[in-house]
């Protein structure tokens, strides 16, 4: 143990030194202040059950891993406002949505089969108010994100199904390269405009996507979203935001695609214990058989005075599809966030799919139960 002791601290001081780091001893235990370096690792399990309609009943279970480093280059004392982040993940296990449920949107929002990739790598510089970030990104970490949406294992409920299943979207789990340009006009108002890969190679030909490609036929994403930070309610905190986006591409003919759409995200405080959040969005009809979405939720903290981190939501979202036989997809889903330590939370989860419109055969509505759990390091 001794050994080991002294051959980290030999480490973490040479560490320092490179990096310009403070280095400190306190109560005969050394320790880095200040380190550039940060790291973090997590793991979220889904325990599946589809009790009825759907596919098939059948249980599954999926997981996502992603080990995160990031580096500041202020901490570095090398020039303020710099920091380099890189998230690698991966996913394994089952496919409950392909396989037993059939839905359209998607109800676990880390499914994605077996597969081990980079996530993110990307290098953010602030100066003043603007900020701007180029690299590999997902764009649903800056845009149209519902804070209290997050508490949701429906993947709806994180991007709109309008977005992900219109437009080849840079969003989990394959993200693309781009460049995103962030501006506090005010502590009430902020604007974001972010231009993207606009045709992402898919993991077949780009496994592991660490092999990315930029031509005038993959064309571009261009995304712009205005936000409020400005609540409705006095004394109560609260996000509007209003998005759009417009994407261009050549097909595999040589022909010019175009298709755009608008979106809305709402988050807002009633009391201090309960919160709402809805989503709209549109796509042209002309373009896209998936031509509105709406949500509505809500999320209750602190029912109970021994429990201050648990959470209690409930919320309901409507993927209107057009032009086809099976028809629109409503999802209810009702959660509780256990939080059983500092690191690691439970989250049973029920979710129940009206009309799963993932298939080309109509299929009954299915009764979803789940058990998430998390781990953070």
């Amino acid at each position: 143990m001794k050994l080991i002791y002294k051959s980290t601290f030999i480490v973490a001081f040479a560490a320092n030194i490179i990096t310009g780091g403070v280095y400190a001893q306190n109560n005969n235990e050394e320790v880095i202040v200040n380190s550039p370096f940060s790291f973090e690792a997590s793991y979220t399990g889904d325990l599946v059950r589809n009790f009825k309609g759907g596919i098939k009943t059948g249980t599954a279970y999926l997981g996502l891993a992603n080990l995160k480093a990031g580096f500041d280059t202020e901490k570095a004392r090398w020039w303020k406002g710099g920091q380099l982040f890189v998230n690698v993940g991966n996913t394994h296990g089952g496919e409950p949505s392909a396989t037993l449920v059939g839905d359209f949107q998607g109800i676990s929002n880390i499914e994605a089969g077996d597969l081990t990739f980079m996530y993110e790598l990307w290098y953010k510089q602030s100066i003043g108010k603007l900020d701007f970030t180029v690299g590999l990104q997902d764009l649903n970490a800056n845009f149209a994100v519902s804070e209290n949406g997050a508490l949701f294992t429906n993947s709806s409920f994180g991007i709109h199904s309008s977005i992900a299943d219109n437009i080849p979207s840079p969003i989990f789990p394959l993200t693309a390269l781009g460049v995103t340009f962030q501006y506090k006009i005010s502590d009430t108002f902020n604007w974001q405009v972010a231009i993207f890969d606009g045709t992402p190679d898919d993991f077949e030909n780009n496994p592991y996507n660490i092999n990315w490609k930029l031509s005038k036929d993959q064309g571009y994403l261009a995304v712009s979203e205005f936000q409020i930070n400005k609540s409705l309610i006095k004394g109560r905190n609260a996000s509007y935001k209003l998005g759009g986006y417009y994407h261009q591409h050549n097909d595999e003919i040589d022909r010019e695609q175009k298709n755009g759409g608008l979106y809305f995200v709402g988050d807002q405080q009633l009391t201090s214990n309960l919160s709402l959040f809805g989503q709209m969005g549109y796509s042209p009809k002309k373009h896209n058989n998936h031509n509105h979405y709406y949500s509505l939720g809500m999320n209750f903290k602190e029912l109970f005075n021994n429990r201050p981190e648990d959470q209690f939501g409930v919320a309901v979202n409507y993927a209107q599809i057009d032009g086809n036989d099976i028809g629109s997809e409503t999802a209810i889903e009702m959660t509780y966030h256990y939080q059983l330590c500092e690191n690691i939370y439970l989250r049973p989860d029920i979710q129940y799919i009206i009309n799963p419109a993932g298939t080309d055969s109509k299929l009954e509505n299915a009764l979803v139960g789940f058990l998430r759990f998390g781990v953070n390091f």
